[in-house]
């Protein structure tokens, strides 16, 4: 099993854990750093909507109290025919981690259905580089 078939399996097993009573729609994400691990999350939802959280927002956080602070690869696993891509909030936590050769996969159940570099998701984005922060 190469490192995309464990990353698709990881972020199938976040969306069966996601909490999604309102909605119904379950979205799992995993991400893997340059180090080869792996850290997984999935929606929660709240029945206060403002305050839910999105599987990459929970991948990320996890990412992060594991001590890491750079994304190689994700992927975002959702349901049915459209393709799932990470929201716009996603998108700049995304960048915010990525490195140049960060792939943004979209997956269903059946498998990847399309990648990305957050370029091509989110062009021209606003990040640390910026603010002179050093990540």
């Amino acid at each position: 099993m190469d490192s995309i078939d464990h990353l698709f399996e990881a972020a199938l097993t976040a969306q069966t854990q996601a909490y999604a009573p309102y909605s119904k729609f379950q979205v799992g994400a995993a991400i893997q750093t340059p180090k080869g691990t792996i850290y997984s999350g999935g929606n929660v939802e709240n029945a206060s909507y403002p305050v839910g959280v999105c599987a990459e927002a929970s991948a990320i956080s996890a990412m992060i109290n594991g001590g890491e602070r750079a994304i190689s690869a994700i992927v975002v696993m959702g349901e049915g025919a459209e393709l799932v891509t990470p929201c716009g909030a996603c998108r700049q936590r995304i960048f915010e981690f990525s490195i140049e050769t960060t792939r943004i996969h979209v997956a269903g159940p059946e498998g990847i259905r399309r990648s990305f570099f957050i370029d091509d998701l989110l062009p021209h984005a606003f990040g640390p580089g910026h603010l002179k922060a050093e990540t």
